[in-house]
């Protein structure tokens, strides 16, 4: 599965009303450990196909959800559980940590 783009168009219906948890990177082109940070959230997103969706949100361009969520740094990764915020990682965090911390949301009965 492919990380889904989001917008503050979209982000009601892709996040917010999502039946599985969702991961969502608040990114920006011009953000160093943004690129980074990509191939995790892509392979994230690979390897809980099924489990959990991963979609990417650019802050330039979606000012409404960035504010909303009190983004106020990039990268930050955000994992919405019916439609509400669980956990958040701020910065460039290595892939174990954050799997760390997907496990407890991603159990067998999700």
């Amino acid at each position: 599965m492919s990380v889904i783009n989001l917008s503050d168009a979209t982000f009601k219906a892709e996040a917010l009303d999502a039946d599985a948890p969702v991961l969502v990177d608040f990114t920006a082109e011009w953000c160093g450990p943004c690129r980074q940070l990509a191939p995790i959230v892509d392979q994230l997103a690979s390897e809980y196909a099924g489990r959990m969706s991963v979609g990417r949100l650019d802050i330039d361009a979606n000012i409404e959800i960035t504010t909303r969520y009190g983004v106020m740094g990039v990268p930050t990764l955000i994992l919405f559980k019916g439609g509400q915020p669980v956990e958040r990682w701020m910065g460039f965090v290595p892939k174990q940590r954050i799997v760390d911390k997907l496990k407890k949301h991603l159990s067998a009965a999700n």
